[in-house]
């Protein structure tokens, strides 16, 4: 049925067979879910098998080789060409299977990134997943919350939604569960429903869950999308198109060759092979594999270290990072927010050290603190903001459980907490007496003919611009200015104790209040403070940010005191400036003011999603590449417009994970911080993989560029450059994917993401060793030819063998020795070298092989000479080490 918004909420709830105030039993929502299925939207089919296929051997340097098969297929070479078809065809399955684990991989990262959503079943709030919502589900929604499914809405306060996802219409709606139509309305007029993917902007709400997953609108949608581009990350495009410039360089060194060899009246047939072994020399098969390998690799170790990469992209920029900027609560610290003081009129109880409550009007204080919040508190679990599960754990320790406070006065009215005002505001009408404890205290307050009492709560200096009144000695005085700045005193003390402070207010009214007369004349009752201790692996990690060139910013809507003593306590403003800034002097602070201060300023207080915003935006034009964290829904213009946006997986909105790369799975700043090592180990092993395989390939070239100048045959067959490339840019170089983080990669700035892949030296590398490798072949060659040695092709073969697996171990560290990072820290490297040296022996002396490879038995001796031959590029990269250090 689609017309639910004609019908009233009571009578949808019993055409669903559901309840309107405990919702649906669990065993009910289980038969239900198992019934519909899960409320998912079934992804739009992506690559077919054939597609995925079809790109891999579609690759330019694949149909390179595809080519030269055709050549050798011509010349009537077919062992050539069938090994070269063999070859093509291996890592046509190898980038296959890559490819579809990778997808497999990111589809198990999306469900873990699956909201969660708070419904009301078996009459208690619960937290379930957004995929096990059935209907008749009984959800509440708040501000940031991502709608889960389609429903009538049952209760609404001050709801706005943004619906543009569904409709186009960039403005938010206003909802209202009180409104049934009796005519058919368009999807942007049903004022009583919400859909699933819209955002709640304001307010909260509930409503009941009339269709789920495939059959809500967004489904009917989803249902016309064809098919899914994945865009490849930046650092694929930059290979890719390396891919194409070795491609095109191999065939004009190709051609080059042929021509030359023609003109000196070689056969056509002979350099047609020669051309051939030329391209397949230059040839890095494993280049693709290896990325993404490394990527899905990284993207794996990341989830372990709790952070869940949500675009892939993220992996690489992750290195790059210069600024984190960070907000405290939960992040910097540990998010267990316990109500330690209380303080009414500079009197103070300090919980912490079981301080006896005896005072009614403390609490009152805590009645206060119960009422205007939003969380839940069932069976001892509190279920909510980590601040608001603090005060009402508090109220429940002495005898005032919110659940029985919300039936006695329950909610009428409400002003909800946003990020400018900095408080909330509750209105209660007084339908029965509170409990014992409180009823001698509050007839002295209230007048008998209270029809409703307000509450709010919220930042000091914002609550103070809605009060005129002070509640002392158990009565209503006139908030004098020396009473102001007696408060102001007592808030600064428990400040600068690193407490977080709230104060709260309250007014008893014979009226029920309009919405705009909620927050005036309100009467001051005091302050809580509440202790969130910095996390303790925290400043273990910020003192790494600080070694590896990265800044760390705390950027926090607490008050300048409570920032301030957590910064000092973790060492973030140590080598800048401690000036803290505020959010009031940052939006008076002209751009140009900005952009001179925010490299100095390593604390900012009491700021808007705005600020965020701004200071963002301020370091990338200082050239930084900017970490932000974040969780509301204000968050997210910050957390898109940052090079990495990190949204909170445990307090975090929806509509916060969704605009940002990476969520964290424990809401902890280490967990960056390990993010950020991770993503140098990546990007540097990506490094160490081009650098090998172009090495060694360019070292290939040279052999055959040269060898025909100096009147020598093909030293090297295809079939044999095409063993070497399989075991070389094959298991060895995906082996180096493993390389296990260098002991400096947290000692060192970062680097730019834009980075040419052979910046720092690399393409020099590249070139050298290339050289060195290619004239060490050069010389084996030419001397066991000219010595009529029959042996020669399988001792040059061989010795490039052994010097591939030589070299992979060199370049496992650009600056410190094998010998001090030792064979057993990369295991899987040390078994891939093993499996390759036996694997090439098997093929000089296995009679099979021998045939195949065109190779005849060496002697002890020449083995014993390839291998130390094969061995000087690796000497020769660990002396560089030695003469560099």
């Amino acid at each position: 049925m689609s017309h639910w918004y004609q019908l009233e909420a009571d009578v949808v709830t019993r055409q669903i067979n559901s309840h309107l105030e405990d919702g649906l039993t669990t065993a009910a929502a289980h038969q239900r879910l198992l019934r519909d299925g899960p409320n998912e939207l079934i992804a739009t089919k992506g690559k077919s098998p054939w597609q995925v296929l079809w790109e891999q051997i579609s690759e330019p340097l694949v149909v390179m080789l595809i080519v030269a098969a055709i050549i050798s297929v011509i010349v009537g070479d077919l062992r050539d060409a069938i090994a070269i078809l063999a070859i093509v065809i291996f890592n046509a399955v190898l980038g296959f299977r890559q490819e579809r684990k990778a997808e497999r991989a990111m589809a198990a990262l999306k469900k873990l990134a699956v909201p969660k959503v708070r419904v009301r079943r078996d009459g208690q709030v619960q937290e379930c997943s957004m995929e096990a919502l059935v209907r008749g589900d009984l959800v509440l929604l708040e501000a940031g919350n991502v709608v889960p499914a389609d429903g009538r809405l049952v209760k609404t306060v001050n709801l706005q939604v943004q619906e543009a996802a569904l409709t186009g219409e960039s403005a938010p709606v206003d909802k209202q569960a009180t409104t049934v139509f009796t005519e058919e309305q368009s999807l942007g007029d049903r004022c009583n429903m919400v859909y699933h993917s819209t955002t709640i902007t304001r307010g909260r709400g509930t409503f009941i869950v009339t269709e789920t997953g495939m059959g809500t609108e967004i489904g009917h949608i989803a249902r016309m999308l064809q098919s899914v581009e994945t865009e490849p990350t930046p650092l694929q495009k930059r290979l890719a198109q390396l891919g194409k410039v070795l491609g095109a360089g191999a065939i004009a060194i190709s051609l080059v060759i042929a021509t030359m060899g023609l003109v000196q009246g070689e056969p056509l047939r002979q350099m047609l092979l020669t051309a051939v072994s030329v391209a397949v020399a230059a040839v890095p098969e494993g280049l693709p594999a290896v990325v993404t390998i490394a990527l899905a690799l990284g993207a794996e170790r990341m989830l372990k270290r709790h952070a869940l990469i949500r675009h892939l992209p993220a992996v690489e920029t992750l290195g790059s990072v210069t600024t984190i900027c960070s907000d405290k609560t939960g992040t910097l610290t540990e998010n267990r927010m316990t109500v330690t003081v209380l303080d009414i009129a500079g009197q103070q109880i300090d919980l912490s050290n079981n301080g006896s409550i005896g005072n009614q009007a403390l609490r009152l204080l805590l009645l206060s603190g119960a009422f205007c919040n939003d969380a839940s508190l069932d069976n001892n679990h509190a279920i909510g903001d980590p601040t608001e599960t603090a005060l009402v754990t508090a109220a429940a320790q002495v005898g005032l459980p919110k659940r029985k406070l919300d039936q006695l006065w329950p909610r009428i009215n409400e002003i909800p907490f946003d990020s400018d005002r900095k408080r909330m505001t509750t209105c209660h009408r007084c339908d029965q007496p509170l409990p014992d404890a409180l009823q001698q205290i509050w007839q002295q307050v209230v007048p008998l003919n209270t029809q409703a009492v307000i509450f709010s709560k919220g930042a000091l200096h914002s609550l103070m611009t809605t009060t005129d009144r002070v509640w002392l000695n158990n009565q209503v005085q006139v908030l004098t200015d020396a009473l102001r700045q007696r408060i102001y005193s007592a808030h600064d003390r428990l400040a600068n104790q690193g407490l977080r402070v709230l104060g709260l207010a309250f007014r008893p009214m014979t009226t029920v209040p309009e919405t705009d007369q909620l927050e005036q004349q309100l009467v001051f009752l005091g302050l809580m403070g509440l202790m969130d201790p910095a996390r303790s692996e925290v400043k273990d990690a910020i003192d790494l940010c600080q070694t590896a060139g990265i800044q760390v910013v705390m950027i926090t809507g607490d008050h300048p005191l409570t920032a301030q003593h957590i910064a000092q306590t973790l060492g973030i403003t140590r080598g800048i400036s401690d000036t803290i800034l505020t959010g009031q002097a940052l939006s008076k602070m002209p751009v140009e003011n900005l952009d001179i201060n925010v490299t100095e300023t390593g604390v900012y207080a009491r700021v808007t999603p705005e600020d965020k915003l701004r200071i963002v935006q301020a370091l990338q034009r200082r050239g930084h590449i900017v970490a932000m964290t974040g969780d509301g829904v204000n968050d997210a213009p910050a957390l898109k417009q940052a090079d990495i946006g990190v949204a909170m997986g445990i307090t975090g909105t929806d509509v916060a994970k969704e605009a940002a790369d990476i969520v964290l799975q424990d809401d902890n700043f280490a967990s960056i911080v390990a993010a950020v090592r991770e993503g140098r180990v990546i990007y540097d092993n990506i490094r160490k993989f081009i650098k090998y395989t172009l090495a060694g390939n360019v070292g290939q070239l040279w052999l055959l560029l040269l060898a025909p100048f100096l009147g020598m045959p093909i030293p090297l067959l295809p079939i044999q450059i095409l063993w070497i490339n399989l075991i070389a840019d094959g298991l060895l170089a995906l082996a180096l994917s493993f390389e296990p983080a260098e002991r400096q990669v947290m000692e060192r700035p970062p680097y730019r993401p834009n980075e040419s892949i052979f910046s720092r030296g690399m393409g020099t590398d590249i070139l050298w060793i290339g050289l060195l490798l290619g004239g060490v072949l050069i010389l084996v060659a030419n001397g066991y030819w000219r010595n009529d040695d029959p042996t020669w092709q399988t001792m040059v073969f061989t010795t490039l063998a052994f010097s591939r697996i030589a070299l992979s171990e060199a370049v496992r560290s650009s600056s410190e020795s094998l010998f001090k990072i030792g064979l057993l820290s990369n295991q899987k490297l040390l078994g891939a070298v093993l499996l390759t040296f036996c694997l090439q022996l098997m093929v000089v002396y296995v009679p099979v092989c021998q045939v195949f490879f065109s190779t005849v038995a060496l002697s002890g001796g020449q083995v014993a000479i390839a291998l130390l031959l094969g061995t000087i590029s690796f000497w020769a990269v660990e002396l560089k080490k030695v003469v560099i250090k």
